[in-house]
């Protein structure tokens, strides 16, 4: 696995910090929320990966440039 770029990760912090509310549009993984799923931006990690606290307990990170989620609203 090839990590994203400082500069990557940077800017994917810089589009979903904290707080962010997201939803879910695509992930291959049979633990995936279903689509359409919202939740809560909890931080991003070193692999650019998005860590969300799902409304529906979920706890599973989007891969960046694997799954795909759309912002819903900005940071408080």
């Amino acid at each position: 696995m090839k990590f994203p770029s400082k500069e990557v990760v940077d800017a994917v912090r810089n589009a979903y910090p904290v707080g962010t509310r997201i939803e879910l549009v695509h992930m291959e993984d049979t633990q995936a929320p279903p689509i359409g799923t919202q939740g809560t931006v909890i931080g991003v990690d070193d692999a650019a990966s998005v860590m969300v606290a799902w409304d529906n307990g979920s706890g599973l990170n989007v891969i960046y440039g694997e799954d795909v989620i759309r912002k819903v609203s900005d940071h408080d």
